[in-house]
């Protein structure tokens, strides 16, 4: 029960800052400097969820070759630059991850 609490608290908090955003704003038009620099915001948040999983797999640094995760992220990013689809890249790399981790 209190997983759901917890849960239910979060949901309201997320969904609280971004109305009050939603509100407080209205119709007003943000100022070029902060829509060029919101676009940042998801590479951003997304690097930061990635690249730990990526590079610190035990929790210690390991750039060698025996990282499959490693090897993986670099497949998706070579897949993700000549495709320029997220999608693609998504789904070479969860495969590349998956057969480097059967061998």
């Amino acid at each position: 029960m209190n997983y759901w609490l917890i849960i239910a608290g979060m949901v309201i908090v997320t969904y609280s800052v971004r109305l009050s955003v939603i509100v407080l704003l209205g119709d007003t038009a943000m100022p070029p400097a902060i829509q060029r620099a919101l676009r940042f915001v998801p590479p951003a948040a997304l690097s930061a969820i990635i690249f730990p999983a990526i590079l610190l797999p035990d929790g210690s640094l390991d750039l060698s070759p025996g990282n499959e995760r490693l090897l993986a992220g670099i497949i998706a990013a070579v897949v993700a630059w000549r495709s320029q689809s997220a999608v693609i890249a998504i789904a070479v790399g969860m495969v590349a991850l998956w057969v480097l981790l059967s061998i």
